[in-house]
């Protein structure tokens, strides 16, 4: 018996003294952090930023992969099923905690992630182009009930928050949109620029647009009105009980050692309080917007049953 207690204590020792092994050695090699929008856009030029900073903290280089489609969805399911040893990473945008209730899959948003940190959301509004007769919001809701299901508004992919808000927006209003779904942000200021598009929903990455006078800002989703766009009315002024901001942080696989979580909590926290991110956040509107792991995964499971709400609210719940 007491040989048996010590052959367990002596593996027992020897996995965790593996595990602090490899975490005072990780990272050995380069890490790739999958993005889930394309380059060039907001999300894209923020995180490669952050990145960096973190590559320098790290010691080794932080590679920023584009993995744009399926809602912004594809990075968090590429974790399923990859090396739990911290060298891939992906961003989780809130669309990942709607997957099960518009999809089929077989895994679990909550408990087959293992939760980073987040690092910050989106401020999003819409816009329409400079010349368009729709001046003000008042005048998009007007002109969208006058004409059931013609007014289009792009956005960048269906199931996303700014689709979802738009359309919860139009079920409190009584409006029927045309919703037309692009890969990203550079997309959907194409199509809208080139006269595919009567508006479009998105975060403030329009914001060079709108300042060269090609677009004209209709609202913004925040608790409050934006520095930028002081003229906008936020949906809460505009009589809608809406704020979206959409938090986005790190995972990595589930059964990641939680030694090798906190080696890329502390360097990612540390990359997000340098000035350069701020800055570059500050470019789209962005604030940083801090959650531990702890935090971060509770956040994840509440989301969770809040998205589940959402969708079925709107009726977009797949059938089971």
């Amino acid at each position: 018996m007491q040989r048996r207690h010590l052959i367990q204590w002596g593996a027992a020792a020897l996995a965790t003294s593996s595990l602090g092994a490899q975490a005072q050695s990780f990272p050995a090699k380069p890490i790739k952090l999958v993005i889930a929008f394309p380059a060039g856009g907001p999300t894209d030029i923020t995180m490669r930023v952050l990145a960096d900073n973190a590559s320098k903290i790290l010691g080794q280089p932080v590679v920023v992969e584009n993995k744009p489609g399926a809602g912004g969805t594809l990075p968090a399911q590429a974790l399923q099923g990859t090396s739990a040893d911290g060298y891939t990473l992906a961003q989780i945008p809130l669309g990942v905690f709607r997957l099960p209730y518009t999809t089929k899959i077989n895994w679990d948003p909550v408990k087959d992630i293992s939760y980073v940190l987040n690092v910050t959301g989106y401020a999003f509004g819409v816009v329409v182009p400079a010349d368009s007769p729709l001046k003000t919001w008042t005048h998009f809701v007007a002109w969208a009930k006058a004409n059931p299901g013609k007014l289009s508004y792009g956005s960048t992919g269906t199931m996303t928050s700014p689709h979802l808000t738009m359309e919860l927006a139009a079920q409190k209003l009584g409006m029927e949109l045309l919703h037309v779904p692009y890969k990203g942000s550079a997309d959907l200021m194409q199509a809208i620029l080139g006269g595919q598009l009567m508006a479009a929903a998105d975060s403030t990455g329009f914001a060079p647009q709108v300042e060269a006078g090609k677009l004209r800002v209709l609202n913004t989703w925040g608790a409050e009105r934006l520095a930028k766009f002081p003229d906008a009315p936020t949906l809460k002024e505009l009589g809608l009980d809406l704020v979206q901001n959409s938090p986005f942080g790190i995972g990595a696989p589930k059964g990641t050692p939680p030694a090798v979580v906190k080696r890329l909590h502390d360097a990612f926290k540390q990359a997000m309080e340098q000035e350069n991110y701020r800055t570059a956040l500050a470019r789209y509107d962005m604030v940083p917007i801090y959650m531990s792991s702890a935090t971060y995964q509770k956040f994840a499971a509440d989301t969770f049953e809040r998205e589940k709400a959402l969708v079925e609210k709107l009726g977009l719940a797949k059938p089971q």
